[in-house]
């Protein structure tokens, strides 16, 4: 199957069993994440169900072969809306079929129907094959890092 035989849509419910397979793939390779299904499968439900996100599904042959997410945030920077793109993946056998630019161009699409200025996302500074992939896009690497603190549960 071509890439041109593939459908990008918006995620449905019934596609969290692939989409949270997805994530299993993608936090095996973030040094920062841990995967559990719980908290991925809640994740993806609170993201399918708020207006200011968007799940995108890339399908062939009624199989869910890639993801890419993104919410809403206010930049004070930009005096306007921004997108925080979450999760890009897509499985190893599609790799280099254009699937991962057509998820994020169809991202952005969405983002600028929302009046976004700024996309912007985080990626493992040891996953030399993502950076080059948004290299390609044109993504440009910032002087800010990331910093977090988890809140007792």
């Amino acid at each position: 199957m071509t890439a041109s035989m593939v459908i990008i849509r918006p995620a449905l419910p019934g596609d969290i069993d692939s989409l949270t397979g997805l994530l299993k793939i993608l936090f095996s390779i973030e040094e920062d994440f841990i995967f559990d299904e719980m908290r991925q499968r809640r994740g993806l439900q609170m993201m399918l169900d708020n207006y200011r996100a968007c799940v995108l599904a890339a399908e062939a042959d009624d199989q869910v072969i890639g993801m890419c997410s993104g919410q809403l945030t206010v930049s004070t920077a930009e005096g306007g809306p921004a997108l925080l793109v979450e999760d890009v993946v897509v499985l190893p056998d599609w790799h280099g079929r254009g699937i991962g630019r057509r998820l994020m161009d169809s991202l952005a699409a969405w983002a600028g129907q929302q009046g976004v200025w700024r996309l912007q996302l985080l990626a493992d500074r040891n996953n030399g094959p993502a950076l080059d992939f948004y290299s390609k896009l044109g993504w440009q690497t910032t002087e800010l890092i990331c910093l977090r603190k988890r809140l007792p549960r």
